[in-house]
């Protein structure tokens, strides 16, 4: 009796120190240096133009590549306006003087008179005509020739108010065709369509929000690391992020991209290491998607150590 009670009490013991050691070693697997969530850049798009929306193909969930053309804001306003800045424009140009032809009539009156000059001068040399007659020529000569310089001052200040004009016109047209460029709905990043706020036929202003996208190929995995990790960690350093998904977790591959350059107050929804730390340094984790993360899954980040 006494050898089968001593046969049970070694039993047990053997059980008791198998079940501790079984838990020392999920304690071990389960140890982490920092817990944390994925996150990704979301970015909201909003209209640039007003007016009814006659086209926008988008659905959430729909993977879009920058770039892309997805739909376009009703336009036909500011056609009509441009159309008629271009006909505003042909008709300064119209009214542009021609210069060369309006002082060709002053610069024929001058050359006839300077020949009439000559032929008055050789009368006088030879004591035929008198000298007034040759100053009479020689002051409307004078007269001709400031009547010419005025003439051309009003026309070059007539056409360069013309030019200024229409080029006026010319920086309202560029206006114009940026107000119709904007009126196309192009996707600017790569990204996952996460949100649809408008619909097709809804009036559009600038500044609506039409849609939410986000690079899910491309994660990031903030944490929060105590002042004792972070001597062990540097930007560009490779380390180990696991997803949990509940019952497993899923292992990836990651790299610091960031560490915050001064510290805080431990987050009470963020769990660390040392639970006696105050103060912890925010660290980003570039991860690479497979397509089974999501924004707001929690995770945990394991530091690679080198042997």
């Amino acid at each position: 009796m006494h050898k089968k009670l001593k046969y049970i009490s070694i039993s047990v013991i053997s059980l008791v120190l198998m079940a501790l050691f079984i838990s020392s070693c999920n304690h071990t697997k389960d140890k982490h240096d920092a817990s944390g969530t994925f996150e990704a850049t979301e970015v909201l798009i909003s209209s640039e133009a007003t007016g009814k929306i006659m086209e926008f193909n988008i659905d959430e969930g729909q993977v879009l590549k920058a770039n892309q053309y997805v739909g376009f804001i009703d336009s036909v306003q500011v056609y009509l306006k441009k159309k008629q800045l271009l006909k505003s424009i042909q008709a300064v140009k119209i009214r542009n003087p021609e210069i060369q032809k309006q002082i060709a009539v002053f610069e024929q009156q001058i050359a006839t008179q300077k020949n009439e000059k000559k032929r008055v001068q050789n009368l006088v040399d030879a004591n035929v005509a008198n000298q007034k007659q040759l100053d009479d020529i020689n002051a409307y000569i004078a007269l001709l020739e400031r009547q010419l310089t005025a003439q051309k001052s009003v026309l070059n200040t007539t056409s360069k108010v013309l030019y200024e004009e229409a080029s006026a016109m010319e920086v309202q047209i560029e206006q114009l065709n940026d107000q119709l460029k904007k009126c196309r709905i192009i996707n600017p990043v790569d990204g996952t369509v996460l949100v649809k706020y408008s619909e097709k036929n809804e009036i559009s202003i600038p500044g609506k929000v039409m849609y939410k996208i986000a690079d899910l190929e491309n994660m990031t995995f903030r944490a929060y690391i105590t002042s004792d990790q972070i001597s062990k960690m540097k930007i560009g350093q490779n380390v180990k992020v696991l997803a949990d998904f509940g019952d497993e977790n899923r292992t990836y591959d990651g790299r610091v991209a960031w560490i915050s350059g001064k510290s805080e107050f431990t987050p009470k929804t963020i769990q660390t290491q040392d639970e006696r730390a105050n103060l912890v340094y925010a660290v980003k984790v570039a991860v690479k998607n497979d397509g089974f993360l999501k924004i707001g899954m929690y995770g945990k980040l394991n530091l690679l150590t080198e042997n």
